[in-house]
């Protein structure tokens, strides 16, 4: 009988062990046999790419931190203290390893939060519609945001444009 996932059979009913390991039709699509050595060695590769994020997490400063944690806790990261935001990076870098060295290789994070970062200083509007970027200081408008499209990643994708890195330079300034 199946207990949690498992069947285990005793090392007294060999023929029921013999059947379910090489004789069995189903085995290999309904169930697995186990196997210590395949067990250590996806664990071996969990482990190393946890110690790969927790390293590049140790060695991150704190810009690229606070852009990476924006994308998992929102607006929450701009009231945290730098000590916070380190241990939370560690954390999710420990928890969650292939989406945090996903996050960390990708450019257009750190663009989003400082779209993100100008949006909360007022260098730059975002009308309520979430439809256009416009300048804080005299409103003139910057870019449209594309259909069906979050307003920060069509900004950051702009900023990559010949027109949005004279902007990104302008913005760079004013943080």
């Amino acid at each position: 009988m199946f207990k949690d996932g498992d069947l285990k059979v005793p090392k007294e009913k060999q023929n029921l062990q013999k059947l379910l390991s090489l004789y069995h039709p189903l085995k290999g699509r309904l169930y697995e046999e186990f196997s210590a050595v395949e067990e250590a060695a996806d664990d071996l590769d969990i482990l190393d790419l946890q110690i790969d994020a927790l390293n590049a997490a140790r060695n991150m400063d704190i810009d690229q931190a606070e852009a990476i944690l924006r994308v998992e806790l929102g607006s929450k990261v701009s009231s945290m203290s730098s000590k916070e935001i380190k241990r939370d990076l560690l954390l999710f870098a420990r928890n969650n390893p292939q989406l945090f060295i996903s996050l960390a290789n990708d450019d257009n994070v750190q663009l989003r939060n400082v779209a993100i970062r100008a949006a909360e200083a007022g260098i730059i509007n975002l009308s309520p519609d979430q439809r256009t970027f416009t300048w804080g200081s005299n409103g003139r408008k910057l870019m449209n945001v594309p259909f069906d499209e979050n307003p920060y990643s069509a900004f950051a994708a702009f900023l990559k444009t010949d027109e949005g890195v004279e902007i990104y330079k302008s913005i760079d300034k004013k943080l």
